[in-house]
């Protein structure tokens, strides 16, 4: 590729809707393996980059600004969230920041409602049963869930995700919806929602799901205290972020049977090890981070993603900028 063109390190192939006009675009360098680049690989990529796309696995951070030196103007971020930029140090040296919001909501929604529904009426230990060849016949008694229909939902960070998982919950299966969010939100009829405690939420629902960002306010936010407030019939669903929940209380707590189940997406470290205690857990229900894993939102993703990299680039203001 011709000298003149902006080179660009890219640090895991996206779909090629996006990566196909990129590589039109600049001088790029994709990363070919399927794990991510290491921490020296990574800042030996970036050295003279005008531009990193990078993923939710890539700590980007002072070292990696420095590594890339003054060239580097933009980094897009493929991923709603952007927990793993040094976003201070962005602002400070000037580089801007984008990320791809909007495009997952309804794909995650998905996970979460199929977590859900998965925890509740014990699909997963229910197939590996058959699977092992322990079905032996029609079991009057066996693999018993709970039901659905009208009962209360807990919401956890009532954003544009949360409130698709509280339509398809409430609309579906009538479901009451309580929530908790640091304002209230106004949320149009037919769906019907009470913003609450953390406290009261946790004690009345029979299943609580968790769509709120990571911060260090709610870094932890479901420890011990709060998972022993949980009925012993509930279920609690994952897809925001693994650090959200204290991994060490889940365990204890359904060890205990209170909640019931979980159905994670999402897990502090991702990938988290096979010899931790959550996966061998029965009723925990734990998914390699799926959430946004359609053609639709993927291909989405990628289009944003890129677009927020070329205008970078050209000096303009990005698509989807990190505020």
């Amino acid at each position: 590729m011709s000298a003149t063109l902006p080179r660009v390190f890219v640090t895991r192939r996206i779909p090629s809707s996006g990566l196909d006009r990129l590589q039109s675009f600049a001088d790029c360098v994709v990363w070919p393996e399927r794990l991510p680049p290491g921490r020296d690989e990574l800042l030996a990529a970036v050295r003279g980059c005008h531009g990193l796309l990078s993923l939710l696995s890539d700590r980007i951070d002072a070292e990696v600004f420095e590594a890339a030196g003054p060239s580097l103007k933009v980094v897009s971020n493929f991923a709603v969230g952007v927990n793993n930029i040094d976003l201070v140090e962005a602002a400070r040296r000037g580089i801007a920041v984008g990320n791809t919001p909007d495009v997952l909501t309804d794909a995650t929604a998905d996970i979460a409602v199929a977590l859900l529904l998965a925890a509740a009426r014990q699909i997963h230990p229910a197939a590996d049963s058959v699977r092992a060849g322990e079905w032996l016949t029609w079991e009057p008694t066996g693999w018993l869930g709970c039901d659905l229909v009208g009962r209360t939902v807990g919401i956890i960070g009532m954003g544009r995700i949360g409130q698709a998982v509280a339509r398809r919950l409430a609309g579906g299966w009538g479901m009451k919806v309580l929530y908790v969010s640091r304002t209230d939100k106004e949320l149009g009829s037919p769906l019907a929602a009470e913003r609450v405690s953390l406290e009261r939420l946790l004690t009345e629902s029979d299943f609580v799901s968790v769509h709120t960002d990571l911060s260090e306010q709610t870094r932890g936010m479901i420890g011990a205290a709060q998972l022993g407030l949980m009925k012993p019939t509930a279920v609690l669903v994952n897809t925001s972020r693994g650090a959200v929940i204290d991994q060490d209380a889940l365990v204890a707590a359904l060890r205990r049977g209170r909640p019931m189940a979980a159905g994670l997406d999402v897990t502090e470290p991702e990938p988290l090890p096979p010899e931790h205690p959550l996966v061998g857990l029965g009723n925990c229900l734990i998914l390699p981070h799926i959430g946004s894993a359609t053609v639709a939102a993927r291909d989405a993703m990628a289009e944003i993603c890129v677009d927020n990299l070329i205008f970078g680039l050209r000096g303009e203001p990005l698509r989807a900028a990190v505020k």
